[in-house]
């Protein structure tokens, strides 16, 4: 029997054994399947922590229905009753600039009304339409500066500039388009521009009978579910639980008689088990110690994978004395304006039960490519330098009933200019690895829609190799 070994009990790891079981057995074959994670829990970044009533998200706050992944898991786990709908609140959505909140516009009145972009960035944007074409295929566009080519620098300063912070906490000078952005990238190589792509894809949609308006969301509707993204981990490892093996960590791989040689140690002591085929579902910087006793050119393109750092501050409040009402899903803050958190989730407005009745939850972003610094800090001076920010962005004065923070030294991979052709580089390297599979956000997509779409299809790809 084929011993398929797979490192990482985070998303990815136990989405591919997930999707594998099924895959295999729609085909009557059979595997050992062995997922090996270092930690005390499996998750990883989906992790929900209870406090006081509150229910606090460690990374991520669920997902978009605009990818069907997601919710194709959802289903094909069986709780799709667990499934809970963001507010209707979260629609509304912020941008601090100037010193106070400005709402993004959903219509176009409502953007010809704003006073978030000056007359002339609105005419500016205005002009998309008639903007310089793409550069030539061969070029790898940052964000920056598609966004200077079609939108104006002011666009790019208060829209573009925070939405890639809310993201990937990266600096968009440095994130590259194709990478970061494809689906953007191939409106304007499809329509010619966004304007004209958007309203050929309202007109294409309307025939299908599928409605589609303008938003300031990233579009979908978001979901979580009923105890938080948690629950979907927590049904992911009960389904796979004879296979996970946590509290143990692989040191290295290596490659001896056709097979894999893994180097284990649990509780300080070593082993060394082979397996036929490998998932490294594992961070970038992970996988360059896993893999560079076996490959060194290998090893040296992950590690052009950078990652940013960010602490989450989660703060929670008597709702009645909050002095903001919380009403949307929080903002987001452009780089000029100086302010030392990069924004905040109003996270009880947006689902139902992340807050004990009476009280409000938000978690505010700290740190980045922006200021690493800053998220290194002390708790409590982190937890400080939140609440000045939040009396000078929200007016919020009042002291947190609850304050904890959570801080991820490599948190988010950052999909910088060239990053195509660093998967390039790695693909050439694991064509002389059959067997050997990179699963994890650091390569085509970091959102949860990403991670299950890239689970679904390294399942398929081992299943059909068996």
């Amino acid at each position: 029997m084929p011993r398929i070994a797979i490192v990482g009990a985070g998303l990815s790891g136990m989405c591919t054994a997930f999707y594998l079981v099924r895959a295999l057995g729609n085909v009557g074959k059979d595997a050992e399947i062995l997922i090996f994670e270092s930690d005390s829990v499996p998750g990883g970044k989906l992790r929900t922590i209870r406090q006081d009533g509150f229910n606090i998200e460690w990374g991520p706050n669920g997902f978009l229905t605009n990818k069907p992944f997601g919710m194709d898991l959802v289903k094909d786990l069986g709780i799709e009753g667990r499934v809970v709908r963001s507010s209707d609140e979260a629609r509304k959505r912020y941008v601090f600039s100037a010193g106070k909140l400005h709402r993004l516009p959903e219509t176009p009145v409502a953007f010809f009304r704003s006073g978030l972009l000056s007359p002339a960035g609105r005419l500016r944007i205005c002009y998309e339409p008639f903007a310089a074409t793409s550069p030539p295929e061969s070029v790898d566009e940052s964000v920056g500066d598609f966004a200077r080519r079609r939108l104006g620098a002011e666009a790019l300063e208060k829209l573009i500039e925070p939405m890639v912070t809310g993201i990937f906490a990266g600096d968009p000078d440095q994130m590259s388009l194709r990478s970061c952005f494809p689906m953007i990238r191939n409106l304007e190589n499809r329509y010619g521009g966004l304007v004209r792509g958007m309203f050929s894809l309202k007109i294409e949609r309307a025939r299908k009978g599928i409605k589609m308006g303008m938003s300031a969301g990233p579009g979908g509707v978001l979901v979580s579910l009923d105890e938080g993204v948690q629950a979907l981990t927590d049904t992911l490892a009960s389904r796979l639980s004879d296979g996970i093996h946590l509290n143990v960590s692989v040191n290295r791989i290596e490659r001896r008689e056709g097979r894999y040689l893994l180097h284990l140690s649990e509780n300080g002591v070593s082993e060394e088990i082979e397996a036929d085929i490998i998932v490294a579902a594992t961070p970038a910087y992970d996988a360059v110690k896993l893999l560079a006793p076996l490959d060194e050119e290998l090893a040296k393109a992950l590690a052009l994978i950078p990652y940013s750092p960010i602490s989450v501050a989660a703060l929670g409040y008597d709702a009645v004395i909050l002095g903001n009402p919380l009403d949307g899903f929080g903002f987001l803050i452009p780089r000029g304006e100086k302010r030392k958190i990069l924004g905040a989730l109003w996270d009880s407005s947006v689902f139902p039960n992340r807050a004990p009745q009476g009280n409000a939850l938000i978690r505010v972003m700290v740190g980045g490519v922006r200021a690493p610094e800053l998220a290194s800090l002390p708790e409590e001076e982190l937890l400080a330098l939140v609440r000045s920010e939040l009396r000078d962005t929200m007016g919020v004065y009042s002291r947190p009933v609850m304050a904890r923070s959570f801080y991820h030294d490599r948190g988010i991979p950052q999909y910088l200019v060239g990053h195509g052709k660093v998967l390039e580089q790695i693909d050439a390297r694991l064509a002389h690895y059959p067997g050997l599979i990179l699963n994890s956000n650091a390569y085509r997509g970091i959102a949860l829609n990403d991670c299950v779409r890239e689970s679904k299809l390294a399942a398929e790809k081992i299943a059909n190799a068996l």
